[in-house]
C-alpha cells in the first residue's frame, strides 16, 4: 500500500520568505544586493566573541555543554532586565525568556495568543516574519490605518471587541521594518491609551532600537503598560545573529504558557551560545560597541539619501531614516516594484518588493532598500542602476536625467 502523507490544514497556510527567496537569485556574481535585512558583517566582533568562548570553554565547559533550563542562562536573564531599564522598562529576570531569536518568540506568541478566527492587529505594512509566524494559527488579520508615525490610535481604538476578541496587537515603535519610521513620544502615550480602552493587549518588536542616528527614540510601549504588553528584544542586530539570541519579556501570568510553549519547541536556546553572550555583554561591552554600528550604519543611511535625490525619477517617494537599516520607497504611479524585480537583477541590483509587507490590500508600489551592507560607494552605484532602471521603465513618460 502506497503511503500517503496528510499535512495539517496550517502546513498550506505557510508560504516561503519571499525575501529568502530574492536572496538566493542575488547570490550570482556581480548583483549588488540592497536586498536582505542582513547586518553588516563588519560590525561583527570576532575578537571578543573568539576570547569569550575560550573562557567559557575553560571556566566551565561541562555547563556549558550540557542541556541548560529552558527559561535561559540565568545571569543573561538578570543582565536583559537590567538593560530594558533604559527603555523605561520595570521588568524582573523571572519574566525574560530567552529564545532562539525574536523570530522564535513571535512564533511562540502565535502558538500561545493566536485562535482560528480570533483577529491581530498589524501595521501597514508590517514586518513579513510576523506574518509568517502568526498565519499558520489561522488569525484574521486586521490591518492598523498607519501614517508616518505608525499606527494611528484611532485605528486601535476602533479594533472589533465581539468574542472572540482582538487578541494582540502587533508593533514595531522603532525604526520599523521595513518602513524604518519611529513612533513619536505622543504618538506612543495615545497608541497605549487607545489600546487600554479597547482592552487589545500590544506585542512590541524592537530589535532595531539601539541602531538611533541622532538622538534615541522615546521609551518602550512596554513601559507606558506594562501588564497589557510583551516585549521582544534580540541581540542579531547589536552583536551578531549567528546565535540565533533574543529574548521575550512577558507578564507573570503569561509567561508559564510560553514557557511550556518554548519546551515543546526545543528544550532551551543553546546555553553555550547564552553563556558567550553573556560573557561578551556583562561587563558593558555594548556601551562601546553600538556606537560603532549607529556611525557605520548613519554613513551609509547618508551616502543612500545622497544617492536617491540625485538617481531617482520624478514621482518616487522616501523618507530619509533617523536609525535602522532600511530606506522605504514608494515608486511612480504605474510601476509595480515585483515586475521589475528581474529587470533588476539583471542590471545588477537587487532590492524587496514592498507587497509581501502587507496583510491585506497590498501596496505594489513599494520596495524595501537595506543600507547596511554596502559601501557608500557601492551604494551610490547600486541606486545609479536603480534610478536608470525606473527611468526605462517610465519611458515615454518620464525623460531622463542626464
Amino acid at each position: 500500500m502506497t503511503t500517503v502523507w496528510m499535512q495539517a490544514r496550517r502546513a498550506a497556510r505557510m508560504n516561503p520568505s519571499i525575501i529568502r527567496e530574492i536572496l538566493k537569485v542575488t547570490e550570482k556574481p556581480g548583483v549588488l544586493s540592497m536586498a536582505g535585512g542582513l547586518p553588516s558583517a563588519d560590525t561583527f566582533p570576532v575578537d571578543a566573541i573568539k576570547a569569550a568562548c575560550d573562557r567559557v570553554l575553560t571556566d566551565t565547559p561541562r555547563e556549558a555543554l550540557q542541556y541548560a533550563a529552558s527559561e535561559g542562562y540565568a545571569p543573561l536573564r538578570e543582565w536583559v532586565a537590567a538593560r530594558v531599564a533604559s527603555l523605561g522598562m520595570n521588568v524582573r529576570p523571572d519574566q525574560v525568556l530567552i529564545t532562539s531569536g525574536s523570530q522564535q518568540g513571535l512564533d511562540l506568541v502565535g502558538k500561545i495568543l493566536c485562535d482560528a478566527g480570533a483577529p491581530v492587529a498589524v501595521e501597514t505594512p508590517t514586518y513579513l516574519g510576523a506574518l509568517q509566524a502568526f498565519t499558520p494559527f489561522e488569525p484574521l488579520f486586521a490591518s492598523l490605518a498607519s501614517d508616518l508615525e505608525g499606527p494611528r490610535p484611532e485605528a486601535i481604538a476602533a479594533l472589533p471587541h465581539d468574542a472572540p476578541g482582538t487578541r494582540f496587537s502587533y508593533l514595531l515603535p522603532n525604526y520599523q521594518n521595513p518602513t524604518g519610521r519611529v513612533m513619536g513620544a505622543q504618538r506612543r502615550i495615545d497608541v497605549v491609551e487607545a489600546s487600554r480602552r479597547a482592552g487589545v493587549p500590544i506585542v512590541e518588536d524592537n530589535p532595531y532600537g539601539d541602531l538611533w542616528f541622532d538622538e534615541p527614540p522615546p521609551p518602550a510601549l512596554s513601559s507606558l503598560w506594562p501588564e497589557g504588553s510583551l516585549y521582544l528584544g534580540s541581540f542579531s542586530k547589536v552583536l551578531t545573529p549567528g546565535f540565533r539570541l533574543g529574548y521575550l519579556i512577558a507578564p507573570p501570568e503569561l509567561y508559564p504558557k510560553l514557557l511550556q510553549a518554548k519546551q515543546a519547541a526545543d528544550l532551551h536556546t543553546p546555553g553555550f551560545n547564552q553563556r558567550v553572550v553573556h560573557e561578551v555583554v556583562k561587563s558593558g561591552f555594548l556601551d562601546g560597541h553600538v556606537p560603532t554600528i549607529r556611525a557605520l550604519y548613519k554613513a551609509n543611511r547618508d551616502a543612500m539619501a545622497v544617492a536617491l535625490r540625485e538617481h531617482m525619477p520624478p514621482g518616487c517617494e522616501w523618507q530619509n531614516p533617523q536609525g535602522g537599516m532600511f530606506f522605504w520607497i514608494r515608486l511612480p504611479a504605474g510601476l509595480d516594484a515585483m515586475a521589475l524585480l528581474p529587470r533588476a537583477v539583471d542590471a545588477g541590483i537587487a532590492f524587496v518588493p514592498g507587497a509581501a509587507f502587507y496583510a491585506h490590500q497590498p501596496d505594489p508600489r513599494t520596495l524595501r532598500l537595506s543600507f547596511v551592507t554596502l559601501t557608500p560607494d557601492l551604494i551610490g552605484e547600486g541606486v545609479e542602476k536603480l534610478g536608470r532602471l525606473l527611468y526605462e521603465a517610465l519611458e515615454p513618460a518620464v525623460e531622463h536625467a542626464p
